[in-house]
């Protein structure tokens, strides 16, 4: 599962593959939103993530892309 976190003040947003399902990452954004605590996600690796709640620009759930392997044409 892709995540993007955009982050206040930040150039660059935090992507990251989570193991997580989606309603998982959305039930961890809303308590941590609700809370106003951490948002706390784990990646494909075991690496945590941290984001202030109050930092929070947005949270994008979504599947991966596929990409395409070889050549190809449109």
């Amino acid at each position: 599962m892709e995540v993007k976190i955009g982050v206040q003040n930040a150039a660059r947003e935090i992507v990251l593959e989570s193991t997580q399902t989606a309603d998982e990452v959305e039930s961890a954004v809303a308590a941590a939103v609700d809370g106003g605590k951490l948002l706390k996600l784990t990646d494909e690796h075991g690496r945590k993530i941290l984001v202030p709640a109050d930092r929070l620009a947005y949270v994008e759930i979504g599947e991966p892309a596929r990409q395409k392997v070889g050549f190809g044409t449109l």
